[in-house]
């Protein structure tokens, strides 16, 4: 399936939602939230895109990409405005459907849709968890979990908040 605007559009955000971290930004905890929520809605809204109550998705993807631009960009203002300026000129060329983000093209078809740079992993547990918990591990952890099922999670990011954040995930598996 060919990539929407909307899905560079959602990379460029991940990208600066994590170069901000990185230079210890402090997000708002609703932004996570929301990239997340995002993602599942665009992925929602590919699998059917002929169906008639699709239009409907596409405003939802719309209002919380708008959401997590507006934050962000209020934040990337604190860095400087250069930097501001970088992060508008591509979410603009995103919007217009520009490639600015590039995807691995031999990546597994699970990982479809993961940033260049991020690592992915899934995790199936033996019973449904708590989707608050993990919310709190995502934030503290500066990773993306979504829920594939109630028992399997993705969580991507970078490599090394992934491997601490499955540390942290690890003590579901402790009986």
């Amino acid at each position: 399936m060919t990539e929407l605007p909307m899905e560079q559009t959602w990379l460029v955000l991940v990208e600066l939602l994590t170069d901000l971290r990185k230079r210890g930004i402090k997000i708002p905890d609703e932004v996570p939230k929301t990239v997340r929520l995002a993602k599942t809605t665009i992925n929602f809204y590919k699998a059917d895109p002929t169906n008639p109550d699709m239009m409907n998705e596409i405003k939802r993807i719309n209002d919380f990409l708008n959401s997590i631009q507006d934050t962000l960009l209020d934040l990337a203002e604190e860095v400087g405005k250069d930097y501001k300026d970088e992060w508008l000129n591509k979410l603009m060329r995103a919007s217009r459907g520009e490639r600015v983000v590039e995807k691995e093209e031999n990546a597994p078809k699970f990982a479809v849709g993961v940033p260049s740079g991020f690592s992915m992993v899934k995790v199936t547990f033996q019973e449904p968890l708590s989707e608050e918990r993990l919310n709190d591990i995502a934030e503290e952890y500066g990773v993306i979990i979504e829920f594939e099922e109630d028992d399997v999670v993705a969580i991507y990011g970078d490599q090394d908040n992934v491997k601490a954040s499955l540390k942290e995930i690890a003590s579901f598996f402790q009986k």
